[in-house]
């Protein structure tokens, strides 16, 4: 792996910044082309669950998201020097015309229900309608007539009740807009699909990735940056006057989407990943390219265009040090930080990460719009600090999310997410307690509790079956709650779980976000009620893991290669990091900042039962589970309940420590804030619900 001249050494400040940047992404692909243009294929050659037809088509139609403004900004610059570099921009034309065309050896074929080749439409049509001119095969009627020949069948066929119903919407207007077909052909198309869009609506801008149900409990970056609002802010662009109630609505629900989308990312750049998909990478940002290029008003905190300026470029400016993303033949691979099919979809192909592209719609804006002229401002919880307010927490909602935006660590607590569909490592993805911009989220590689990685999880297993983990997941009777800590009031996200459908044995968990008094802790109550049946004859393990640490020192010293030590034995002048742990403690100071988790049980409620066995462990999780460190610890509590002839109702109390890297704490303040430990009591009040008193 190496870094890619143009983009990782990139300020990214002007509009010539990120320009330069969109053909440095792009250009590598020129040497994978084929012969007539229509399709391309990357040397990794990894599969995908389509057709190797339809991944080079992704090939192909993916860069369109750049090549469309670009060859316009080349069209413009024809009386000088023209900006290309040399990577044949004119090429994506004559492969349009090869892949749509049934005489052609590159034909992209024709499409079928459920079929990955309407979702390369969707940049197909943008790029119809952003560069009208160079697409429309105006001056060749039988291609011209291929092409509308091909689109149109995306009206012919099923497609998932999702975000794909955005692309029928999107390649119908383009149809209409840039290639003459009469609105009252596809019109049907466009209102059915928009009508079921709809329905996906949950509230303050959210919608939900397909209806949210019991079997789809979905809010994540599709509903916003990938797909949904991202799409929706194309439809504000390119059809204002289709409907224009509808465009009116879908401004509004941009600007609730906004107030609270910021929350996601960290001064720093970095966003939180959560989700599948996350092999899109820069696509996170692609939300706020869109609302610049659709000229959405956007409200508080985010109502300077600067502030929009800022939030799109430092993520463009994470990325670009993030050097293991590219292939030494300068092409971006499959994974997040580095390499990792751990990480990847099914339906992943080598092509399939140019959908990150959708983020660089800002380069068609002009050089005299006000996103390029206003200066770039800080991130709003920069802003808030130095107006001296102290940064709060906030629920969403609709995701079922605690953000978490504090000096010490940008990161969410979730309670409620789950899909039946099978989606790669879903569970990881979707349902763990906490996820962070710093620290990452890992995957599982395999059913060991170290394959598992269970980073920011309660993991049961019975010790009779050491490879039959299962970690917290699909949990029912979700509801948010405030809790008093000192003299700060606290929302909470509180929820149940079964690990098991046939065993009697349920997890009642309450989330706790950081309060003033004790920052870079939040807590976790897990309420654990189990009835052993006569087959239940070993002991249960719960092991809850706070977040996945990089296992490299900040001077790339590996912390493998040293002993653990005690907690007693941590030396405060030791600044290049290490790992601790005891029977109640766990601490790790990498690179990555500082991770680490404390069993509390003790001091928020009355001493646990004898059928209790409590110890604190570092899990020394498989290489490459976690998207950003490849070889990561992971600080945990485990305790392991022996069964018994009544049954056990018993509560653990975890404190979960998190300093990242890339804060404001130095490393004396930083031992300061893990010896100050949150501190209360639980009572019951008489509901069967815990709270702190």
């Amino acid at each position: 792996m190496a870094p890619l001249p143009g983009f990782s050494d990139n300020p990214f400040r002007t509009r010539s910044d990120v320009i330069r940047a969109a053909f440095a992404l792009v250009q590598p692909l020129n040497q994978y082309k084929s012969l007539y243009s229509a399709r391309i294929k990357i040397a990794t050659s990894t599969g995908a669950g389509f057709s190797e037809t339809a991944a080079q088509l992704e090939g192909f139609a993916r860069p369109l998201w750049v090549v469309a403004d670009l060859l316009r900004l080349n069209a413009q610059a024809c009386d000088r020097k023209p900006i290309s570099k040399n990577i044949r921009l004119e090429t994506w034309i004559a492969g349009l015309k090869a892949g749509t065309s049934p005489e052609s050896p590159e034909y992209w074929g024709d499409v079928f229900s459920f079929d990955q080749r309407m979702v390369e439409m969707e940049s197909i049509a943008y790029a119809l309608l952003a560069n009208p001119d160079a697409f429309s095969l105006s001056n060749n009627e039988k291609a011209r007539g291929n092409l509308v020949a091909w689109l149109r069948q995306i009206n012919n066929h099923k497609m998932p009740q999702s975000n794909w119903l955005w692309f029928r919407v999107l390649v119908n207007l383009a149809l209409v807009q840039t290639l003459g077909v009469p609105l009252c052909e596809v019109k049907s198309y466009i209102d059915e699909s928009l009508k079921t869009l709809d329905t996906f609506y949950i509230s303050d801008g959210w919608s939900s990735d397909g209806m949210w149900c019991e079997d789809r409990k979905q809010a994540d970056y599709y509903s916003g940056s990938f797909a949904i609002q991202f799409a929706q802010l194309l439809f504000v662009r390119f059809a204002p006057d289709y409907d224009a109630e509808r465009t009116e609505k879908y401004k509004s629900q941009a600007r609730d989407f906004a107030k609270d989308y910021w929350r996601y990312f960290a001064p720093n750049g970095a966003a939180i990943p959560f989700g599948r998909s996350l092999t899109y990478r820069v696509a996170f940002a692609a939300f706020w390219a869109a609302a610049a290029l659709a000229g959405v008003d956007l409200p508080s905190p985010v109502d300077d265009i600067g502030t929009v300026k800022g939030l799109l470029l430092r993520h463009l400016r994470w990325w670009a040090h993030q050097p293991q993303i590219f292939n030494t033949d300068g092409t971006l691979n499959i994974g997040y930080a580095y390499p990792n099919m751990y990480l990847a979809e099914d339906y992943n192909s080598p092509q399939s990460v140019y959908w990150c592209l959708k983020s660089f719609l800002v380069i068609g804006l002009e050089e005299s719009h006000p996103f390029w002229v206003s200066d770039e401002l800080p991130h709003p919880l920069e802003v808030i600090e130095s107006e001296g307010k102290i940064p709060d927490v906030k629920v969403l909602w609709p995701p079922h999310h605690i953000m978490c935006n504090t000096r010490e660590h940008t990161f969410l607590l979730s309670l409620g997410q789950s899909t039946t569909k099978k989606f790669k490592a879903r569970e990881a993805k979707y349902g763990k307690i906490a996820y962070s911009s710093a620290f990452a989220f890992s995957v599982p590689c395999g059913p060991f509790l170290e394959q598992m990685a269970p980073d920011s999880s309660l993991a049961v297993c019975f010790d009779d079956g050491e490879d039959t983990w299962k970690v917290s997941w699909d949990p029912y009777n979700v509801r948010r709650g405030e809790v008093n800590m000192g003299v700060d009031t606290l929302p909470t996200l509180m929820g149940c779980w079964k690990p098991w459908k046939n065993r009697a044995l349920e997890v009642h968990t309450t989330l706790i976000p950081p309060v003033k008094r004790w920052p870079g802790w939040s807590l976790r109550i897990h309420r654990v009620e189990w009835n052993p049946s006569n087959r239940d004859t070993s002991a249960v393990r719960l092991v809850d893991s706070g977040f996945a640490a990089s296992a490299q020192t900040s001077r790339d010293v590996s912390l493998f290669e040293q002993p653990v030590k005690t907690v007693v034995a941590m030396d405060e002048r030791d600044t290049a990091g290490g790992w601790w742990s005891d029977e109640k403690a766990s601490l790790v100071i990498s690179e990555s900042g500082a991770s680490g988790i404390i069993d509390l049980t003790a001091d928020f409620v009355a001493p646990a039962e004898a059928v209790v066995q409590s110890m604190s462990i570092i899990i020394r999780a498989d290489p490459n589970t976690n998207l950003i460190a490849q070889r990561s610890l992971i600080p945990a509590a485990q305790h392991r309940l022996q069964p018994s002839e009544r049954p056990i109702f018993t509560t653990f109390v975890t404190g979960v420590f998190a300093l990242e890297a890339s804060g404001k704490i130095d490393r004396a303040e930083a031992w300061k804030m893990w010896h100050d430990r949150p501190t209360g009591r639980i009572v019951a009040n008489g509901k069967g619900e815990l709270k702190l008193g």
